[in-house]
């Protein structure tokens, strides 16, 4: 497929090569193994001396087709597949830090990776510091001789603080070093971090790219520098994505840019009926003019996504009575399906997490995440609004 192609033409039309059969939508290659023309075509494509599929742990033509269209949207070379965003967090670091080598990584990010960095990776004598976004000369500071990798989610988890990529993809080239980018919450329809520098992105394709809360796995994309050593890393320790799962990704991302578009505009009118309610302290979105980095997220992304963060007044206690008074919007801890959503981040996802942690990633007791679904605007702020009445 053309790269010249618009994103919502890639997303639908970039398909595995069709079969004799002439289907028109790509069929699932539930196979575990793959047949050689001969001997010396297995022996061949063991060497690594002609591309085809082997094994599935190794290729698939499902997982193929969801890589290739991964790397037209995100603008990049090459990627892989894995089981989960999580399998493909921990798998580029495993990949790409060494016994002594040191990262740099945002205070706000998913509380899983944060355990990651924390508590799995020091096993192994690899260390890291947290560096706050709005005070750039920390990041300096915290540059060591072994320091090697950069790790940043913008928007954050669930802070929604937005990093300033054009800047940080300078800083990472000037100081020699990789920059992860966990482009989860923003997708490749609303920001593109490889423009401003990034060597790989990362998602959870069991979030917005499959966007209907059916099943999981994560995608790495980037340049083949640094991709291809993941890839290897990958192939012998098996965080592999199934064929089903990558064959339902791939259908789904043919809707991503519709659904983006609707997942945004629903937000952003959320957060702005929010933000003048006075049962509300405090609401973060990244296109509200009230942003800290309204300018950047403006700069950087076509749209502000679909998350929304707030605090009710009434602290911890007034926030649990909210979410048990909805009617419509789901609580659960996913997000990024067709439905709303509502999380407690420190009680849920963030809750391993001290509460001095907590505190410096922006995670306020108080504080309340919705993934915005794509019901009707005026049906999940009417169950927002009765909500927040009912538990005055």
């Amino acid at each position: 497929m053309e790269k010249s192609k618009h994103f919502e033409t890639l997303a639908v039309r970039t398909q595995t090569a069709r079969t004799e059969q002439k289907e028109h939508s790509t069929p699932l290659f539930l196979t575990s193994s793959f047949m050689f023309d001969d001997a010396e075509d297995m022996r061949a494509l063991f060497a690594d001396e002609k591309e085809g599929n082997i094994y599935s742990r190794f290729t698939n033509p499902n997982n193929s087709e969801l890589i290739e269209k991964m790397n037209l949207l995100e603008g990049v070379e090459t990627g892989l597949t894995t089981a989960t965003g999580m399998a493909a967090v921990f798998t580029t670091f495993a990949a790409l830090l060494n016994s002594g080598d040191h990262l740099i990584s945002c205070r706000s990010i998913f509380g899983s990776t944060h355990s990651v960095i924390t508590k799995l990776l020091p096993k192994w004598n690899i260390s890291h510091s947290y560096v706050d976004i709005n005070t750039p000369e920390t990041w300096q500071a915290a540059v060591k001789k072994e320091t090697k990798l950069i790790y940043v989610e913008t928007p954050s988890n669930p802070g929604i603080d937005i990093i300033d990529l054009e800047w940080l993809g300078k800083f990472s080239k000037q100081n020699n070093l990789i920059l992860v980018v966990d482009n989860c919450f923003a997708t490749p329809y609303l920001q593109q971090p490889v423009k401003y520098g990034a060597d790989i992105v990362i998602h959870s394709a069991t979030k917005y790219l499959d966007g209907q809360g059916r099943v999981m796995g994560g995608t790495i994309n980037g340049s083949k520098k640094f991709v291809d050593p993941i890839k290897l890393f990958a192939r012998h320790t098996g965080p592999s994505l199934s064929p089903f799962n990558a064959w339902v990704i791939s259908k789904s991302l043919e809707t991503l840019a519709v659904r983006m578009d609707k997942h945004s505009d629903n937000a952003f009118k959320l957060a702005q009926w929010l933000e003048k309610n006075k049962e509300i302290k405090l609401v973060k979105y990244p296109f509200l003019p009230s942003h800290p980095q309204h300018a950047i997220a403006k700069k950087q992304m076509s749209a502000g996504g679909g998350i929304v963060t707030f605090i009710v007044k009434g602290g911890v206690e007034r926030g649990r009575k909210f979410m048990d008074a909805l009617q419509m919007l789901s609580i659960s801890a996913n997000l990024g399906d067709t439905r709303s959503i509502v999380t407690h981040p420190a009680s849920s996802t963030h809750a391993k997490l001290t509460e001095a942690e907590r505190f410096e990633s922006g995670i306020l007791p108080g504080l309340v995440r919705i993934s915005v679904g794509l019901e009707h605007v005026d049906d999940i702020i009417s169950d927002v609004e009765q909500a927040l009445n009912a538990s005055k």
